[in-house]
């Protein structure tokens, strides 16, 4: 679905984006307060972080509809400030709401938005036929455009973000509002443009899904960023524990499998269940885990189920906030490469 005619440079002897240092305040309210992270080349990344946290304010400011009251951001080795016209030909951005028009219908915007990329003639054509069928909007091709479910008119808002063949997309909450078939679909589509080694960043309150589609997870609070990461890490609580919580049971009285772990190195009894117990242990790495179902085994217990056990994100980012507002958890520091730039 590329359009190399139209594609833009960038520059991938860095990461495809990088923020560093970001402030933007708004009165007496910092809105963004510090930020730092850098997503490398095809990754897909979610943006979590309540209303008010400074999710929009970073995109909008990534996207050059907003200037930085400090720091930088660098997206394909642009700085965003200095260069907005170059970051602006790598970039599709698909805002949380977009204005449409009365008596246009889905082909007529999609051409006008075309024409005001530069596309031409044939290629113009072509281009739109080939995002209208990629989203989906073909069979659409002749509603008004403003007479669209909320399903539809997302796919058309992608689809007008797409038309340039961006190599970074930002989306903000893409999902939010749709109904399960046309969620389903929207997740289809950002796997298939990850697929094509596009970068993608998300904003997303449905922190469930965004840990089915993304790489990696940027939490933001306050204006400050307090978890970049995987998302199974943080719903296995390893992250922040160091620890990993597994539940046991075994075809035997549970005393048996509380007896073992009193005596075995790096377990703690959390607590015995009906068919068995869960267990703490002080390990996070697979090798470690392995090893102690092994032992378990090996000392003739009667395993018949071992997993670790995970939170739901939501779960999990309401734990790490509570530990961050207790000083038991303080923001990790997010390296990032030179400052050197155009």
């Amino acid at each position: 679905m590329s359009s190399s005619s139209h594609a833009p440079e960038i520059d991938r002897s860095q990461p495809a984006v990088v923020v560093d240092d970001l402030h933007r305040s708004f009165g007496a309210l910092k809105a963004v307060d510090g930020v730092s992270f850098s997503i490398d080349h095809g990754r897909v990344v979610g943006f979590v972080g309540a209303n008010g946290a400074g999710k929009t304010t970073t995109m909008r400011i990534m996207a050059t509809l907003d200037s930085p009251g400090g720091g930088q951001v660098r997206m394909g080795g642009h700085n965003v400030v200095h260069h907005p016209s170059k970051v602006r030909r790598l970039l599709g951005w698909m805002p949380d709401s977009f204005g449409t028009y009365e008596h246009m219908t889905v082909l007529e915007y999609m051409d006008f938005y075309a024409r005001a990329l530069g596309f031409k003639g044939a290629d113009r054509l072509r281009r739109i036929q080939e995002v209208m069928d990629f989203t989906d909007l073909t069979p659409l091709a002749d509603r008004m455009s403003n007479k669209m479910s909320k399903g539809q008119t997302q796919r058309l808002c992608l689809g007008r973000a797409l038309l340039h063949d961006p190599q970074i997309l930002i989306m903000d909450e893409p999902a939010a509002g749709l109904d399960p078939k046309a969620r389903v679909e929207l997740k289809n589509l950002i796997r298939i443009l990850a697929q094509e080694g596009k970068t993608i960043l998300i904003s997303s309150h449905i922190l469930s899904e965004l840990g089915e589609m993304c790489d990696t997870l940027l939490f933001i609070d306050q204006g400050r960023i307090v978890h970049h990461g995987d998302a199974q890490s943080m719903m296995r609580g390893t992250e922040t524990t160091g620890e990993t919580l597994v539940n046991v049971q075994i075809a035997a009285e549970p005393a048996k499998l509380i007896e073992w772990a009193l005596t075995a190195p790096l377990i703690k009894i959390e607590e015995e269940t009906k068919r068995g117990a869960r267990l703490r242990i002080q390990a996070t790495d697979d090798a470690t885990l392995a090893g102690v179902l092994r032992r378990m085994i090996q000392d003739g217990l009667p395993v018949v189920d071992y997993h670790r056990e995970e939170r739901k994100l939501e779960d999990a980012f309401i734990d790490m906030l509570g530990q961050i507002d207790k000083g038991k958890l303080k923001t990790p520091p997010q390296p990032l490469p030179s400052k050197n730039d155009e």
